[in-house]
C-alpha cells in the first residue's frame, strides 16, 4: 500500500528558548497547576546568576507567554544588576528596600527610589537595576515579565541581556519619574479609571475609585507602568460579594492581595450554565489566600470564569493581564465590544441573573464556612 501521507502525527514538543533559559538558572520550577494558595510557601533555590534565591511559577494558561518568578534577596544584600530587552514588573511580598536605576554604562548616574511590602514598580526597559534589601530579613519580590515571547524573537541572550540600546522615549532620568501619582486619569479605549504612574507605592492600600462593571460594587483602576505594552489592573470586590462570570483569552494572572477567595473557571464549550447542563464536572476551583496567585482562564481561549471573596474582608486582587502580542481584530476606529458587555448582547459576561444557579449556592456555603456575610444585593439577580 502506497503511503499517502509524510511525517508524523505525534510529536514530543521541544523546549522554548525561555523554557530552555529557565533549566539553565537549575532553579526549582512550579508548574502543572492552575494556581498556588500562597507562593510565599513555594520551594526557593541558589539563583547564582542572581546572587540571590528563587523559583520560577508556570502556571496552566499562560500559555508562554508570561514568565513568572519569586525572588529572595538576602537581608542587608543585594541582587546582581541586570538590563534586559523585555519588561519586568515587580510586586513585593515582604520587606523594604531600595531599587538603583540607570541608563548606558554610567552607574554613577544612578536614580534611586524606595520600596516596601505592597509595592508595585517596573525598571523601565533595558535600563540597569539592582533591588536593595533594606533591612537584615530576606526580602522577596514577585517578579512577572513578557520574556518567553521575547526570547522566543531574539532567541540570543547575548543580545536579550547585552543590548547597549537606550529607549529614551521610556526613561528620560527626570527625578520625579518614579513619583507616586494621586490622582487618576481615564483610559481612552474605555473611559475607566487609570494611574499613569511608574511606581505605586502601596498596591494593598491604595484608594480605588467605584468601577462596577465587573460586579456590584466593583473598585479598580488600571496600569501601565513605565513606558511598558505590559499592562494590568487592581481591583476589589465587597465582603461577601463576587464578579460577574466572563470569558477572554487565556494568559492574566490574578495575585491575592488582601482578604481570601477561590476562583472557578470552566471551558466556554460547557456553556453558560454547566452545573444545570449536568457539565460540571467541567468546572475548576482555586482556593488562595493573601499571597496566592491563579490564572484566571487557564484552558484555551474563550473559558468562563469568576473571583470569589470569600471572607470577611474585602477581597483584593492584582491582575497581570500581559504585555505580549495579541491578536488584533477589527479596523482602527471601529466600535469594540467590551468583555463586560452583557453576553446576550454580543459580549463575554454572563449577568448575575443568568448565572447558573449553583454558583450563588456554592457562595453561600463557602461564606458560611468563614463565618461571612452574604453582602449581594437582590436586584442583582433581577
Amino acid at each position: 500500500m502506497e503511503q499517502d501521507f509524510v511525517g508524523t502525527k505525534r510529536w514530543i514538543r521541544q523546549a522554548t528558548p525561555y523554557e530552555i533559559y529557565m533549566e539553565e538558572q537549575n532553579l526549582p520550577i512550579h508548574r502543572g497547576a492552575v494556581g498556588f494558595y500562597d507562593i510565599r510557601e513555594l520551594t526557593l533555590g541558589s539563583w547564582k546568576r542572581m546572587s540571590a534565591q528563587g523559583a520560577f511559577i508556570e502556571l496552566n494558561g499562560c500559555g508562554g507567554l508570561q514568565g513568572m518568578y519569586v525572588i529572595e534577596v538576602p537581608g542587608a544584600g543585594a541582587i546582581t544588576a541586570e538590563k534586559h530587552m523585555y519588561e519586568e514588573i515587580f510586586y513585593v511580598l515582604e520587606g523594604r528596600g531600595t531599587t538603583e536605576i540607570w541608563s548606558g554604562d554610567d552607574a554613577n548616574k544612578k536614580q534611586t527610589f524606595e520600596w516596601q511590602a505592597g509595592s508595585l514598580f517596573s525598571p523601565p526597559l533595558n535600563t540597569w537595576h539592582r533591588i536593595v534589601n533594606a533591612t537584615s530579613s530576606p526580602a522577596l519580590l514577585l517578579g512577572v515579565t513578557n520574556a518567553p515571547p521575547i526570547f522566543h524573537m531574539y532567541r540570543s541572550q547575548d543580545a536579550l541581556f547585552n543590548n547597549p540600546y537606550q529607549f529614551k522615549d521610556r526613561y528620560d532620568g527626570s527625578g520625579d519619574y518614579f513619583k507616586a501619582h494621586t490622582d487618576l486619569g481615564k483610559d481612552p479605549r474605555h473611559g475607566r479609571a487609570r494611574n499613569y504612574g511608574n511606581i505605586i507605592p502601596d498596591a494593598d492600600r491604595v484608594e480605588l475609585p467605584l468601577d462596577g462593571q465587573r460586579g456590584v460594587g466593583h473598585r479598580t483602576f488600571f496600569w501601565s507602568l513605565s513606558g511598558n505594552s505590559y499592562q494590568g489592573f487592581i481591583a476589589q470586590y465587597a465582603a461577601g460579594r463576587y464578579s460577574r462570570c466572563h470569558a477572554h483569552e487565556a494568559g492574566p494572572v490574578l495575585l491575592c492581595l488582601g482578604g481570601k477567595g477561590y476562583t472557578i473557571t470552566w471551558p466556554g464549550e460547557a456553556g453558560t450554565t454547566p452545573w444545570a447542563d449536568g457539565k460540571g464536572e467541567l468546572v475548576q476551583r482555586h482556593d488562595y489566600k493573601t499571597g496566592g496567585i491563579v490564572s484566571a482562564a487557564p484552558g484555551d481561549a474563550g473559558w468562563f470564569h469568576g473571583h470569589f471573596g470569600a471572607s470577611r474582608e474585602p477581597l483584593r486582587v492584582l491582575a497581570f493581564l500581559g504585555g505580549y502580542p495579541r491578536r488584533v481584530r477589527g479596523i482602527p476606529g471601529v466600535d469594540w465590544r467590551g468583555l463586560n458587555l452583557d453576553i446576550k448582547e454580543g459580549g463575554n459576561t454572563i449577568e448575575y441573573r443568568d448565572e447558573d444557579p449553583h454558583i450563588r449556592k456554592m457562595f453561600e456555603e463557602q461564606l458560611a464556612k468563614e463565618g461571612a456575610d452574604f453582602n449581594m444585593p437582590d436586584e442583582a439577580y433581577l
